[in-house]
């Protein structure tokens, strides 16, 4: 009796185990690879992403240019002086070390790369949950015996369908994608997208982008309708100021009341930091009836453009005044560069 029970015991875990080996443990390996391969893939994706949106700590730029060692003997402690040629090479910053230096002059442009790394990789690391989880379902239903080939062709004519139906709404995902990749503009720029939306980006999504108007309307833009962008105060902007004398002013009179007149702007200390290069005075752009129009000009920092070219007007208007160029009665002529600033906060 006991030898027929231990009989049937062990032909009931030997068919366990037969059947257990087969299928159930293939499902069971599936899901844990397909899980495992999901998690590594979002952490390196993760890492990498914060790594750029992190970027370089500031202090470790300017050690590294300004370091006597690392700038004569390459970074190598106690080692001697290398040639003439390899001084100078090393005394340049690397492309990397510019960029990071570059972004601690300008902490927006530090954001807007965090913002773009951030938003991209939560796009890979959706992607490597559906890619990787479809995979899984898909060899799940073929080990279990169901025949996967009419679900894929089901699928394939769904996803062709859906796809001429969302057309747009992918056309705008994949807009949006590539206007981050690309940093064509971020939050906080000023930009002209068409159409005659032209203001402060508040918000930057992977289908809508909103622009704030000077006048306070606030702009809802898909990403597949902008076909055009302008950027005003990307990497750095020019101000530029036009001023009108009246027909017959001495033209070397009027050229060293502005010549003054852009030093001063140079000299006050808060516009000096805005400036990227000494403001000049261009000459005599145009002569209508209305008289001479000069042009003052100064490459500034991004978005300080206006605020510039407001100061170079006050202060040309003052020394010609000064120089009895113009009379306080008189009236000052309609400015259309002005009208750059629409849009600015």
């Amino acid at each position: 009796m006991f030898e027929s029970l231990a009989a049937t015991v062990f032909d009931s875990a030997e068919d366990f185990w037969s059947w257990f080996l087969d299928k159930p443990l293939t499902v069971i390996l599936t899901v844990v690879i397909g899980l495992l391969t999901i998690y590594v893939l979002r952490r390196v994706i993760t890492s990498l992403t914060e790594r750029i949106a992190i970027g370089q700590k500031p202090r470790t730029v300017v050690e590294r240019a300004t370091d006597p060692v690392a700038t004569t003997t390459g970074g190598v402690p106690g080692a001697a002086p290398a040639n003439g040629k390899r001084r100078r090479k090393n005394m340049l910053m690397s492309p990397q070390a510019l960029a990071d230096a570059l972004n601690v002059a300008n902490p927006r442009a530090a954001e807007r790369r965090a913002q773009r790394a951030r938003t991209v990789g939560s796009v890979l690391n959706s992607s490597v949950n559906i890619v990787v989880g479809a995979i899984m379902v898909l060899y799940i239903l073929q080990t279990i015996g169901l025949d996967i080939a009419p679900l894929l062709a089901t699928a394939g004519v769904a996803g062709v369908a859906i796809g001429f139906g969302a057309q747009s709404l992918v056309k705008d995902f994949l807009s949006g994608v590539f206007l981050l990749i690309e940093d064509q503009f971020g939050v906080g720029d000023i930009v002209d997208l068409g159409g005659g939306v032209v203001g402060t980006v508040e918000a930057m999504g992977l289908r809508l982008t909103q622009v704030r108007a000077f006048d306070g309307t606030l702009w809802y833009v898909r990403n597949g309708e902008i076909l055009r962008a302008g950027n005003s105060t990307q990497e750095w902007s020019r101000a530029v100021a036009s001023v009108q004398v009246p027909l017959g002013t001495d033209v070397d009179v009027v050229r060293a009341a502005l010549g003054r007149a852009v030093d001063r702007v140079k000299n006050d200390p808060e516009i000096a930091d805005s400036l990227l290069e000494t403001p000049s005075v261009r000459g005599v752009d145009a002569v209508d009836a209305l008289g001479l129009t000069f042009t003052l000009h100064a490459q500034v920092r991004p978005a300080q453009q206006w605020l510039v070219a407001r100061s170079l007007r006050v202060a040309a208007h003052a020394a010609l005044l000064d120089a009895g160029v113009v009379l306080a009665s008189s009236t000052v002529p309609y400015d259309e560069s002005a009208q750059s600033e629409t849009g600015s906060a």
